[in-house]
């Protein structure tokens, strides 16, 4: 799992509660309701956060939600290499303490006014500080040429009340990784792109004749991954209820995840993957997550970012295809970090240099190649064939240009709304729970988290 999604995970539930503690303090006046979903409508332009000058040096501090890894060492050598090439801005990534999750020293550095200059922002998390007012609208700062180059699902994850807060330099994606020669050899169908996935229905087939042809558990769903809280659970298993034509929250106006969460859509879909449990075609939740790799499971139900660790173990025998369709077609997840500008920024055009610096194509695709994410910008997804017609990985930069990729609900309750679905899904899961009675728990969760904060005003009045 990448730390996007361990990180976040680790402490959703202290997310929620530090939401409630928030709360109508830190309401942001100046938010707009509705808006467009990729954030270009003309209202937006009207906050300048951008004017176009920059005087004199400029000093900018910005954090990053990862510890030492492949992604740290990377942007860390941006950082040196843009502060080499000019003299006009000079960033510094600032360390922080490791034994502290990321969004409580945020959510601390917010508090207390000592946020930095650009700020690193897990994704649906930034609708939310958008909402607190802890970040600036940047539609004056993105050039059209800019705008248009990004992927459109960067533009939608980034867009809260019509405005763009935040713009990410890769995204991501979800897929079944399968081994064609052992679904050849049990004479299974597989599906060749988005307009051809399984059924529900069919899929569950495909387990039980995998289950016979001597695959005791034929598919890993991560279940490792899915203890209450984890962000996984969400980000996982939402894509199964969009599906099936249900949702976490009324998708409009987010007043009420009731007749949504527990609709009978979303009945179906959580039932369908805990009948998968009930009847043992899942990899239990054991101690780690190479079930695939090693070849317990055929069937892997995860992330762009196994790609690399699966086709190395399975050389020549890993396709991807998509996601079940629960009946509404097939959906997937998508949303990463992202970068924000916050309240304080000193100068909002000197924090835009760096961010241009880091969305050139050379800059998106070394980025990408460094953590596996799918490229940002469309001309940083040509660099890589492994998206392009034929390619390995295609399947995700198609969902995500095709309208099947879908972000988590856009609303500063989201971490409310995550951390009620992710604990009900784990009891549905590893508790054998009712699904319709605990979803409806999850929703007077949810419901309770919205009047507490008068739904959110302006977005929900």
């Amino acid at each position: 799992m990448p730390a996007w999604l361990s990180n976040v995970g680790a402490d959703v539930h202290h997310r929620a509660l530090t939401a409630r503690l928030l709360g109508a303090a830190l309401l942001l006046a100046a938010c707009g309701g509705g808006g467009e979903d990729d954030g270009t409508g003309g209202e937006a332009r009207g906050d300048t956060t951008c004017d176009g000058r920059i005087e004199g040096t400029e000093h900018l501090t910005m954090w990053f939600h990862a510890g030492p890894s492949g992604e740290l060492s990377t942007l860390q050598q941006q950082v040196a290499e843009f502060n080499q090439a000019q003299r006009q801005v000079r960033v510094e990534l600032v360390t922080l303490p490791e034994h502290r999750p990321y969004t409580d020293l945020v959510n601390s550095a917010a508090a207390s006014g000592d946020l930095p200059d650009l700020l690193d922002i897990d994704g649906p998390n930034l609708y939310s500080y958008a909402w607190s007012g802890k970040l600036k609208p940047i539609d004056s700062c993105v050039p059209d040429s800019v705008r248009s180059d990004l992927l459109a699902s960067i533009r939608q994850q980034g867009t809260y009340a019509g405005k763009l807060y935040g713009i990410g330099t890769f995204d991501s994606g979800l897929g079944l990784y399968v081994r064609p020669s052992v679904l050849q050899k049990a004479g299974i169908r597989i599906p060749q792109g988005v307009d051809d996935a399984w059924t529900s229905d069919e899929f569950t087939d495909v387990l039980r004749t995998l289950r016979e042809a001597g695959h005791q558990t034929p598919v890993d769903i991560g279940l490792v991954h899915a203890q209450p809280g984890e962000e996984w659970n969400t980000y996982g298993f939402a894509p199964a209820v969009w599906s099936a034509g249900g949702d976490l929250i009324e998708p409009r106006t987010f007043r009420t995840a009731d007749g949504f969460l527990n609709s009978p859509e979303s009945v179906k879909a959580l039932t369908t993957l805990q009948t998968w449990v009930k009847e043992g075609l899942v990899e239990p939740g054991r101690t780690d997550d190479q079930a695939f790799s090693e070849g317990r499971s055929v069937i892997s139900w995860t992330g762009h970012w196994w790609y690399p660790d699966y086709s190395k173990a399975h050389p020549g025998d890993v396709a991807i295809v998509p996601l079940p369709d629960f009946g509404r077609g097939t959906v997937t997840g998508m949303g990463s970090w992202q970068w924000g500008v916050t309240s304080g920024a000193a100068d909002g055009d000197a924090v835009w240099r760096f961010l241009a610096y880091l969305l050139r194509p050379d800059q998106v695709h070394r980025m990408s190649e460094a953590n596996g994410g799918i490229p940002a910008t469309h001309s940083a997804v040509e660099l890589s064939s492994a998206y392009a017609t034929g390619g390995a990985e295609r399947l995700f930069i198609e969902q995500l240009t095709r309208g099947v990729a879908r972000p988590r609900p856009r609303t500063p309750a989201y971490p409310a709304v995550t951390d009620a679905f992710s604990r009900a899904f784990a009891k549905i899961m590893f508790d054998e729970a009712p699904v319709r009675a605990t979803l409806d728990g999850a929703v007077r969760a949810i419901d309770k988290d919205l009047a507490d904060h008068q739904y959110y005003p302006p977005t929900g009045r």
